[in-house]
């Protein structure tokens, strides 16, 4: 395995431009930077880095190269740093994503809670319905609120979410109540036009999953705008149970096609796949699960 030294030289000298520049960052000498290059080069078979008498260029192969280990030379560093610290109070940035509602309703609220533990911490929340890059936008760990593909991302389930179908009691009385998911195709539906396949709804029927394709003349990317369209007797909706529950309990929906529903939806925290986990990340996600564990309309 290559010191790392020699990989924290081959970095330096990519990106300050030259060997001189390189041992100045990392207050080496130039022929300890020299040597460290010489080893890392000597190992793989392969010239990284052209030099000339100013200045040393990255190969093709030391440009690949070196975008495949900086980011594993960073976490190892990460976790050199987490190691030593671990017996210490946790501090620096924290950065998470999750998505819009999700995070109004419970991943700010657990920040609230974890900010006052750990005072030497701070959080930057990004709220979004958009899948973001963890890895490209650098966050430390993203709520999701779906099944996740298969993917390279450490993922940890922290709950899970019943998903319901409902419509005010005003439109059932108008239209009828829909007993079979069938009867959804005679329905007018409120339809998430933020999801690829927000017209078609899933149940569980015999214990077979299956699909229907609904209809309807009023479709919206914004979650607010579907409940309160659903409210107002525009059309039957689909959304997490937690979602609607003041509508619920105020009588202004109600739920239907119960015996239909599929499994929950898995809420999982997801870090990018070269991330080790940091004490911070790992303290906030312990709290986020064990308020969702408390959560009833889950």
């Amino acid at each position: 395995m290559d010191r790392l030294e020699d990989l924290e030289a081959f970095l330096a000298i990519v990106e300050h431009g030259s060997q001189t520049a390189a041992a100045k960052h990392l207050r080496r000498s130039l022929q300890s930077i020299g040597r460290s290059l010489a080893a890392l080069e000597g190992s793989l078979g392969v010239e990284l880095i052209r030099r000339n008498t100013r200045r040393s260029n990255p190969t093709a192969a030391g440009l690949a190269f070196h975008r495949r280990i900086k980011p594993a030379l960073l976490e190892i560093k990460a976790a050199r740093r987490e190691a030593g610290s671990e017996h210490q109070e946790p501090r620096g940035l924290l950065r998470i994503a999750a998505p819009v509602l999700f995070a109004s309703a419970y991943v700010a609220p657990t920040i609230g809670d974890f900010l006052s533990r750990y005072p030497q911490v701070d959080v930057e929340l990004k709220a979004s319905d958009r899948r973001v890059d963890l890895y490209a936008e650098g966050f430390d760990v993203a709520v999701r609120v779906r099944q996740l593909p298969d993917s390279e991302l450490k993922a940890r389930r922290l709950g899970a979410l019943r998903v319901v179908v409902y419509g005010a009691p005003g439109y059932f009385a108008e239209h009828g109540c829909p007993r079979h998911p069938e009867d959804l195709v005679r329905h007018q539906c409120v339809i998430r036009s933020a999801e690829p396949d927000g017209d078609r709804w899933s149940f569980r029927v015999r214990g077979r999953r299956e699909v229907v394709r609904v209809r309807g003349r009023f479709r919206t990317d914004d979650t607010a705008a579907t409940r309160a369209a659903v409210a107002g007797g525009v059309g039957i909706g689909i959304a997490p149970l937690w979602q609607i529950q003041q509508l619920l309990v105020s009588g202004q929906v109600e739920i239907v096609l119960e015996e239909f529903e599929t499994a929950k939806l898995p809420i999982v925290a997801v870090s990018p796949p070269t991330k080790l986990p940091m004490a911070k990340a790992r303290l906030f996600t312990d709290l986020l699960a064990a308020r969702l564990k408390r959560e009833r309309y889950l």
